[in-house]
């Protein structure tokens, strides 16, 4: 189970929703703009943060450098009254490399190889997407070396498979448990303690 180093408190979200997620293509390294309710979730996200963190403007701020990711903290931020492009990139909280499923629907990434599709989509802990594409372990190793340099207390954008990857490593869970994460927009977890909590928009409270 992934620890945070003693005495932090780590803030993260996914990026809001984007063009792609829409139209239900896989979306790794490929950007798509987001779209207006891309934009609104950024706004709910900075509410929120506001809400659960007294002390955001002291919090670290660090994305994924895909333009999705530093739009969504660029707003939230605005959202927040700060200056929007205070903030840092960190290659390894990018979303997982899919290869050459990028771009494309299930149905679509099915068509070129049914058989590799379903491997894949069975061990995702440890089969890569094809085209060079990355595997949960992948991911989970790079997301770990990034907790594993923390020294202040952050908050951070990311991506959907990303935060449900990260999520199930401080959670203890599976490759298959972490696959059956729900990847809701507009949502702040925290993890402090040893405890991971999930704040949804407005008034909700953590779950």
């Amino acid at each position: 189970m992934l620890k945070l180093p003693a005495g932090l408190t780590l803030y993260f979200t996914r990026h809001g929703e984007t063009q792609a997620n829409v139209e239900k293509r896989f979306q790794g390294k490929t950007d798509t703009p987001l779209t207006a309710r891309g934009r609104e979730q950024a706004q709910e996200i900075a509410a929120t943060l506001k809400r659960i963190a007294p002390d955001f403007a002291a919090l670290t701020y660090v994305c994924s450098p895909f333009r999705r990711a530093r739009t969504t903290m660029e707003l939230i931020r605005g959202g927040l009254g700060l200056p929007r492009d205070d903030f840092t990139t960190d290659p390894r909280i990018v979303e997982i490399d899919l290869g050459s499923w990028d771009g494309l629907t299930d149905t679509e990434a099915k068509a070129l190889n049914p058989t590799a599709f379903e491997n894949r989509m069975t061990h995702k802990g440890t089969v890569r997407v094809p085209g060079g594409g990355e595997s949960y372990g992948d991911v989970a190793k790079r997301l770990e070396s990034w907790i594993g340099d923390l020294k202040t207390d952050t908050f951070a954008v990311s991506h959907g498979a990303a935060t449900r990857i990260l999520r199930g490593l401080f959670q203890g869970l599976s490759w298959d448990q972490m696959s059956a994460l729900d990847e809701k927009q507009g949502v702040v977890f925290r993890v402090r303690d040893g405890a991971l909590d999930r704040f949804d928009p407005a008034s909700s409270p953590p779950r």
